[in-house]
């Protein structure tokens, strides 16, 4: 059992309690872990033999020596509060002679030497208002080699590491300005760039450093406008409104990011603005005179953002006005994910090879442990990096076996691609598909004609028997022509199966018919975008879609060889509304046969966000009333849970191993 003290300070005398800080526990206390056993009693190795052995590179580089000091841990406030992380640490470094040697990250400081008095209060000058700002400076507790808050202290190290290789900051991630791809085609920017983060890692502590890449456009919001302009003439500012707001913008003379809530468009560059000083300017002067930018059009509207309480908190304006021809567009749109060319052009430069790998993060350490700055700071808190990723003994392992119908067998394939031997041979399950319609808009009905042969045909090939369907056409493709024509055809036919082409991939179109005919109706669907029907790989198309076909409506293609018996295999996970905080839904499935090609599923609301649901054992209850011969047989349960990975992260791992075996244990019982 492995103990780690949590909020001890030395209260004046070296070993006595702490004043408590923000975000600590009360008093002091120790936090006993378990080892988590995942070894079987018999078993002396978890080290398998089979397979071929082959030496790895990971993208990891071992911390070779570190800081093994008594470090004590400080929590600073401002007041006024500052919310800016930058400024925070601006304010502080005024005081560096009187603190002395620090690691800040913007809320908790670690100092190698106590300071006297505790807590000690500091001023400095806000430069952006002349406010005058106290820093109070309180203990929280000391940390000693092995204390958890260590791991907080090496990375806050590496991240002041990372600004001295004049790397740009956007967001939370450091990316290199100075090595951009231009991709002038498509009008983007492709920005290398580097996460890194400290763990202990078994005996070990590591560095984890891995390539990132940021997608900049180089259009601007003007150019945006303009285009509404040509496809727009009718309403072009509703159509920009549209577009614009909503969207993230980056502004480059200050590299700051701004959500658009609003466009003014009565207010332009030539307009003014009073100053603190009481004086007006002009935005078009403002621009020239503090960024030396000169503003080409004087008659743009102005954006409009709302700012964020903690910057209104900060003294800023509640509304913030932009000049959409210094805002530059961010992010990728629905119509550029779905350009072929450009994807292909992306995955060029940030899909590399296992080399190009290996020789980009060594360029990184050498840039890195090359840097005076760098070496300075790794010296100063006694730590040493390698210069090497770590190497390990791997094995690859023979390949899987495809199991199908008629006890036919082959390999997986070096490359995990079996559908030509998929294609030519019968499926392992085959439902009965007697009745099945398609719905299509008019103007596409010419070429569904001709990929339902081929889709037949494909079928065939398989032994999926697939009888002609019966189409229904419609006049367009809006959503609530989707939805009419799927309940009359659910109504007066009951299909076992309904295929919708559409003409592109909008969302709220795929989500009425998914909503149709999964919530109020409950008919498999197989939704096929009409580009699809006459490309250049449409026998592949189909072979696809036949296989969706034949599981949608309870079949199975193949099946792999599971030595275990009489196992079930129960998955869980949660997800997190993006538009709605407060909303969030589990979702568990369990297998109900040998082949695992049969499943249970069940989703439940949950009301707090919380990730460990209480729900488990309820869904798997559900399971059981399913099918319970599958429960009297089963004598081995898996649980594969987005728990682990969330759980691990926090801390928290036993209370979810605890969670998840009373859960499947109470249904199961």
């Amino acid at each position: 059992m492995r103990d780690l003290r949590v909020g001890a300070g030395d209260n004046g005398n070296g070993n006595g309690a702490a004043g408590q800080g923000r975000g600590t526990m009360r008093g002091r206390r120790t936090i006993q872990f378990d080892n988590i056993r995942t070894r079987p009693e018999h078993v002396n190795s978890k080290l398998g033999t089979s397979g071929q052995s082959v030496k790895l590179s990971a993208n990891y580089f071992e911390v070779l020596h570190h800081t093994d000091w008594c470090l004590y841990q400080y929590r600073v406030d401002f007041a006024p509060e500052e919310d800016r992380t930058g400024l925070r640490k601006a304010m502080l470094r005024d005081h560096k002679k009187v603190i002395g040697g620090y690691i800040f990250d913007g809320t908790m400081m670690f100092t190698s030497h106590r300071l006297n008095p505790d807590p000690m209060e500091l001023f400095s000058t806000r430069q952006s208002d002349e406010a005058q700002i106290r820093i109070t400076i309180k203990l929280v507790g000391d940390l000693s080699q092995g204390d958890s808050h260590y791991l907080q202290f090496f990375n806050i190290i590496m991240r002041k590491c990372l600004g001295h290789l004049k790397l740009q900051l956007v967001g939370r991630n450091f990316f290199d300005a100075r090595a951009k791809v231009d991709i002038r085609e498509f009008k983007l920017e492709l920005w290398p760039g580097y996460i890194t983060s400290i763990r202990q890692h078994e005996m070990k502590i590591m560095m984890c450093a891995e390539i990132t890449h940021k997608v900049m456009r180089q259009d601007n919001v003007l150019d945006l406008l303009s285009e509404c302009h040509r496809q727009s003439s009718n309403d072009p500012r509703n159509t920009f409104v549209k577009a614009i707001v909503g969207s993230v913008v980056l502004t480059d003379y200050n590299n700051r990011t701004y959500r658009i809530d609003d466009v003014d468009w009565d207010v332009t560059p030539a307009s003014t603005f009073p100053l603190k000083e009481g004086a007006t300017i002009s935005y078009k002067d403002y621009y020239s005179q503090k960024y030396q930018i000169n503003i080409t059009q004087p008659k743009q509207p102005m954006l409009v953002s709302r700012s964020k309480p903690r910057e209104l908190r900060a003294g800023m304006s509640e509304l913030i006005y932009l000049v959409p021809e210094l805002c530059r567009m961010t992010g990728l749109t629905d119509e550029m994910r779905a350009n072929f060319h450009l994807m292909r052009a992306l995955a060029e430069h940030t899909r590399v090879g296992p080399d190009i790998r290996i020789q980009k993060l060594n360029n990184f350490c050498n840039r890195l442990l090359g840097e005076q700055a760098v070496r300075q700071d790794l010296e100063e808190w006694n730590l040493q990096l390698s210069n090497r990723l770590v190497e390990f003994n791997g094995r690859i392992l023979p390949q899987e076996k495809i199991l199908q119908a008629q006890d036919i067998k082959y390999d997986a394939g070096a490359d995990t691609d079996w559908t030509r031997n998929l294609r030519s041979n019968p499926l392992l399950i085959i439902p009965q598909l007697q009745f099945w319609v398609v719905i299509v808009p008019n103007r596409a009905s010419r070429d569904a004609g001709g990929f339902i042969q081929t889709l037949i045909k494909a079928a065939g090939g398989m032994r999926f028997i697939m009888p002609k369907p019966q189409v229904v056409e419609i006049p367009d493709d809006r959503a609530g022509t989707y939805v009419n024509a799927l309940e009359n055809v659910i109504s007066g036919k009951n299909p076992q199966l309904i295929m919708c082409i559409v003409s592109n991939n909008r969302i709220d179109r795929y989500s009425a018919i998914k909503k149709k005919c999964c919530v109020d109706r409950a008919v498999p669907t197989q939704v096929m975008l009409a580009k699809n029907l006459a490309s250049k790989g449409v026998m592949s198309i189909a072979t696809k879609v036949a296989i969706q076909i034949n599981c949608k409506t309870g079949g199975a293609p193949w099946t792999v060889d599971v030595p275990l018996t009489n196992l079930m295999i129960v998955g869980f996970d949660v997800c997190h509304d993006t538009t709605d905080k407060g909303k969030s839904y589990g979702a568990m499935v369990a297998s109900l046969n040998k082949s695992l090609s049969r499943y249970f599923s069940a989703v439940s609301a949950h009301t707090s966000g919380e990730e460990l649901s209480s729900h488990l054992a309820a869904n798997m209850t559900m399971c059981k009333g399913k099918d319970q011969h599958v429960f009297i047989r089963t004598e081995k349960i898996i649980c594969a849970s987005g728990y682990w990975c969330d759980a691990s992260a926090a801390g928290q791992i036993m209370i979810a191993i605890l969670v998840v075996y009373v859960s499947v244990a109470s249904s199961v019982m």
